[in-house]
């Protein structure tokens, strides 16, 4: 029986373990975590570019490490002991890509956030303008149709069209690099905004992992840190908003497609959020992935293929319906995060993922990159 934080199904992650210089590959079988590193299996990158790595992972070798829970509760932040193991991120060499502006909801707070130029103190107003301008169901429009293009055309018109409606109901998705490979932080990581941003907020994601031939393979929780007034000033600082120190989290661990856990799972999850602050604040959502407006297929498509190459594989974070406008310090000032909060993003097939929100400054720096790892795989001879 598998905990409330973990899913049954064939895990794949990574965890820090005393004694190694460097992550180790691990699994979970009865509640126990396995290392099953091994020479030309030794990074997660690997098993997932194998014919079959759902089969690898259910039949690897490995070595008991412990129970999970234990290596669970020490993976949080505030009382993390490097003397135990404790989970990391489970990807390593993949390309870390996102999707954004692929549920409606996320679409209007897109277009706020524009309109209102980073200040959270119009984005009320602006909502009942914009809702009242649009006079339609946007939910109902496929992005790239016929309809669609009428819808842009009207809009045009009013004077509101955005480039978040271009991307929410145009031909073409918004795919962006969310962080670099080794840069994204796991399950009880602290999470980082940058110092500029005073107007944030969490993103509950699920997150596909996507083979160097195109096959997505599996699936994670994610957290695509977002800073809504840094985007807001201007798309070009899309960069500044959402990549910076731990602003990627990914998490428990990989499940891979295998039994009756496919990518239509996934199509069908239900993502809860829970953020609770150390001010007693508390904010409950969840995110329909049903109501994506844009399939995961053609936004993996959009990601991957002759235009574009990924020889170590991609993970892609689907985007959010999730758009927080619960008041927060009086009315009228909309949700923005306070540092302390516990983000959880949960789902019963993928289980869930918990991070503290720091600042990027204060999170622990990223100083372990592709280079490290692959100096450390070779002195253990794996590579």
């Amino acid at each position: 029986m598998s905990g409330q934080d973990y899913p049954e199904g064939v895990l794949l992650g990574r965890a820090r373990v005393p004694g190694h210089n460097h992550p180790r590959v691990v699994t979970v079988r009865d509640d126990v975590l396995l290392d099953i590193t091994a020479p030309g299996f030794a990074t997660v990158r690997d098993i997932a570019e194998s014919e079959d790595a759902a089969g690898y992972v259910s039949s690897a070798r490995g070595t008991p490490i412990g129970p999970v829970e234990p290596v669970l509760r020490n993976s949080h932040a505030p009382q993390l002991d490097a003397s135990q193991a404790s989970l990391l991120s489970p990807i390593d060499l993949q390309a870390i890509k996102a999707s954004g502006v692929t549920f409606v909801v996320s679409l209007l707070e897109r277009v706020i956030e524009e309109q209102a130029r980073g200040d959270k103190s119009r984005a009320d107003s602006l909502r009942t303008e914009i809702l009242d301008l649009i006079g339609t169901d946007l939910s109902e429009l496929v992005p790239g149709s016929e309809t669609a293009a009428r819808v842009k055309a009207a809009l045009i018109e009013r004077g509101v069209w955005s480039q978040y409606l271009e991307v929410g109901i145009g031909p073409d998705a918004e795919i962006f690099t969310k962080g670099q490979p080794m840069s994204s932080v796991g399950y009880g990581a602290d999470v980082g905004l940058h110092p500029v941003s005073s107007w944030n907020n969490p993103e509950p994601e699920v997150a596909l992992v996507v083979t160097s031939k195109g096959a997505i393979i599996g699936a994670t929780l994610g957290n695509d840190v977002n800073l809504r007034d840094v985007e807001g000033r201007s798309a070009l600082l899309l960069g500044k908003a959402k990549d910076n120190n731990a602003s990627a989290s990914l998490g428990p661990f990989i499940r891979l497609f295998s039994g009756d856990f496919t990518l239509e799972t996934v199509s069908n999850a239900e993502i809860t959020l829970r953020v609770e602050g150390e001010d007693g604040f508390e904010l409950d959502g969840h995110s329909s992935m049903s109501q994506i407006s844009r399939t995961p297929e053609s936004l993996v498509a959009a990601t991957i293929g002759d235009h574009h190459q990924y020889p170590d594989g991609l993970v892609l974070y689907l985007g959010t319906m999730f758009a927080p406008v619960k008041d927060r310090g009086g009315a009228g000032k909309g949700f923005t995060h306070k540092l302390g909060d516990v983000v959880s993003i949960s789902t019963p097939s993928l289980g869930k993922l918990t991070n503290r929100v720091q600042l990027s400054t204060q999170c622990p720096p990223w100083t372990y990159g592709a280079s490290h790892l692959l100096r450390d795989l070779a002195n253990a001879n794996l590579l």
